[in-house]
């Protein structure tokens, strides 16, 4: 959607607000938004990784809600930005959303911007979000720095299928409870982690996981940032030895070694033992995740199975 058609109709008078911002030097006439909730993504590290859209959607807001006012203030003295701040963060998401829902209800444009990265990944943003496009309001975005895609595009690890996990479990048993289930997940996974849980998770992800290939991403886009690439075996005694871990971390791990597929003897002993227990289709559904072998296949050959059986009963 074009600024153009963001700044059409009324707009809400902003009292002492400057809808500019600074860019090389340069300030620049920001245009007013029409009402509506705007998510604005901002850098996870480096000043620089900002757009030019999302300084744009920034000034032109009526409200920017965030995480913390300290840290976006930093942002906004960086770009000569004005646009009043307001707290929005998991102790006063409940008291604080309908407030802002109502100010966008009533033609105001509210941006949300979490500490770093893009909006609603590990922070209150979804249910805000989610109830403002239930009431009909009109939700947009700037895109920009993500952590989790950064750190999966650095990794070295397949990005044609990825799945987002955030942060595991912090108890030990909880913990090694998702990592089975995640085991399952046909996919690279990507990780937050604190820098003290991270050794203990990844003696955790070890154990459930083997030794798949992984990546620890630490201080992405700053001064020290680190990309250490190994197995999980490795990586897990690396930290467990005392290797450094301050700062924001991502885990990116490597997907299961797909399913060798079954000779032909031993997938017709597969379907003949699902179709003894269950219909036609959940055979075919069973046999197939099982072993990997496309849906069709495994339904044109459990036709010729059966087809063959009832031949041989007559």
């Amino acid at each position: 959607m074009s600024s153009d058609k963001r700044a059409a109709g009324p707009q809400p008078a902003r009292e002492g607000a400057q809808n500019r911002y600074l860019v090389a030097g340069n300030m620049i006439e920001a245009p007013r938004l029409a009402g509506g909730l705007y998510l604005v993504a901002t850098p996870i590290g480096n000043l620089r990784d900002i757009t030019l859209h999302a300084l744009e959607m920034l000034a032109g807001a009526a409200l920017v809600a965030c995480e913390d006012t300290r840290v976006t203030r930093k942002l906004f003295d960086h770009y000569g930005l004005s646009t009043p701040l307001i707290p929005y963060h998991d102790h006063n998401a409940e008291t604080a959303r309908p407030k802002i829902l109502e100010k966008i209800a009533a033609g105001s444009a509210v941006a949300l911007v979490s500490d770093a990265g893009t909006p609603l990944i590990s922070d209150p943003g979804f249910k805000l979000a989610r109830e403002a496009a239930a009431a009909g309001l009109a939700v947009t975005a700037a895109p920009g720095a993500s952590a989790a895609l950064m750190a999966l595009t650095v990794s070295g690890l397949p990005t044609d299928r990825f799945f987002f996990e955030g942060f595991l479990p912090s108890r030990t048993g909880a913990r090694c409870a998702r990592i089975a289930e995640l085991a399952r997940i046909p996919a690279t996974l990507v990780l937050f982690e604190s820098g003290a849980r991270l050794a203990a998770a990844l003696e955790d992800l070890a154990a459930g996981l083997g030794a798949r290939q992984a990546a620890i991403a630490r201080e992405l886009t700053k001064l020290h940032e680190e990309v250490r690439r190994a197995p999980l075996d490795a990586l897990a005694r690396a930290y467990a030895a005392g290797a450094e871990t301050r700062g924001e971390i991502a885990i990116v791990i490597a997907p299961p070694d797909a399913p060798e597929k079954p000779a032909g003897d031993e997938l017709d002993g597969l379907l003949r033992a699902a179709l003894a227990r269950v219909s036609l289709k959940d055979a075919v559904a069973e046999v197939a995740a099982a072993t990997g072998e496309a849906r069709r296949a495994v339904y044109a050959r459990a036709l010729a199975l059966t087809k063959d059986d009832d031949a041989a009963s007559e």
